[in-house]
């Protein structure tokens, strides 16, 4: 009596998860790349934010010279938790904003540490540029 077996043999098996490892040493580089470019907007967004602060700031004192995080109202965190937010410097009539990367975003190497000013201007270190990093 000839029994049919019913099921997968082991050379299936292992061709299935070579399959699944090829899948996946394609794709996970493609997904941090993705998770560390929306985690940038965390960054971002925090600055925006303080720069509208800032500029509330000058209104009052009619100087930017003295502004501090808790003095502007502003948590030394971005939204999310990413970046480490500072007034990298602060003068009478201009100020640099600085967002550093914490966290699982230290790993973003394009984009380390995101900058603002008082006129706007976007800035970025890392082997990015500017206009990539604030995309």
């Amino acid at each position: 009596m000839n029994k049919k077996v019913i099921g997968f043999t082991l050379i299936e098996l292992m061709v299935t998860l070579v399959i699944i490892g090829i899948l996946t040493a394609i794709t996970y580089p493609s997904y941090q790349g993705y998770m560390q470019r929306d985690r940038r907007s965390d960054g971002q967004i925090a600055l925006l934010d303080l720069a509208n602060k800032m500029e509330r700031y000058f209104t009052s004192n009619n100087t930017y010279a003295g502004a501090t995080l808790t003095g502007v109202g502003e948590l030394a965190t971005s939204p999310s938790g990413y970046y480490n937010l500072s007034i990298a410097t602060a003068t009478a009539t201009t100020y640099t904003l600085q967002a550093a990367p914490t966290g699982a975003q230290t790993s973003d190497t394009t984009c380390a540490t995101l900058t603002l000013n008082q006129l706007g201007q976007k800035g970025a270190t890392g082997t990015g540029t500017a206009s990539t990093c604030w995309q």
